[in-house]
């Protein structure tokens, strides 16, 4: 059986004015601030889940030439000047949905997500990403305290084992 690769393509600026934790740099035009940490976010996500990410940013809050780099292990795309986010994320979705990929589009943006699903890709409000987020890294922070108690001990013997082998050798000198 082939697994289909699984592909995540994110609005990004609509996910940080969703987000909780990046919802009051958005509104402060904080914008450096909040894409870092929905990228570090993302990118710990996609580590965990084992899926690809692509985040897209409307070049209305930077314009320019589109841009294209890998930051954090999530592909970070600024649109060009007069293309949105949206157009974008909905041409992609068309070229990337094949029998071999699985794609997602995660926005709240309701006019999005229905054309991304009559595209055939799977959608994910800004809300329940955060949630999936926030649950990978509660696991991950689970299975870092599980590895932290199973470490081995460095010595066989405890300190009172310790203590009592000092007393008997010297009992025997």
């Amino acid at each position: 059986m082939l697994l289909k690769r699984k592909i995540l393509l994110v609005d990004g600026y609509n996910m940080v004015a969703f987000w909780q934790e990046t919802q009051q740099l958005f509104k402060k035009s904080e914008l450096d601030a909040a894409r870092n940490i929905l990228l570090q976010k993302l990118s710990h996500y996609a580590s965990f889940e084992g899926i690809e990410i692509i985040c897209v940013f409307d070049a209305q809050y930077m314009p320019g030439v589109r841009q294209t780099y890998k930051e954090f292990n999530v592909q970070v795309v600024f649109t060009e000047e007069d293309e949105t986010a949206d157009d974008f994320i909905e041409r992609l979705a068309v070229e990337m949905n094949t029998p071999l990929h699985q794609v997602s589009v995660a926005t709240s943006d309701l006019n999005e997500q229905w054309t991304v699903f009559a595209q055939g890709a799977l959608r994910v409000s800004a809300r329940e990403l955060e949630e999936r987020v926030a649950v990978t890294k509660s696991n991950l922070n689970q299975m870092s305290k599980q590895i932290d108690l199973k470490k081995p001990i460095l010595r066989p013997w405890d300190s009172k084992q310790i203590e009592d082998l000092t007393n008997m050798m010297k009992i025997l000198d």
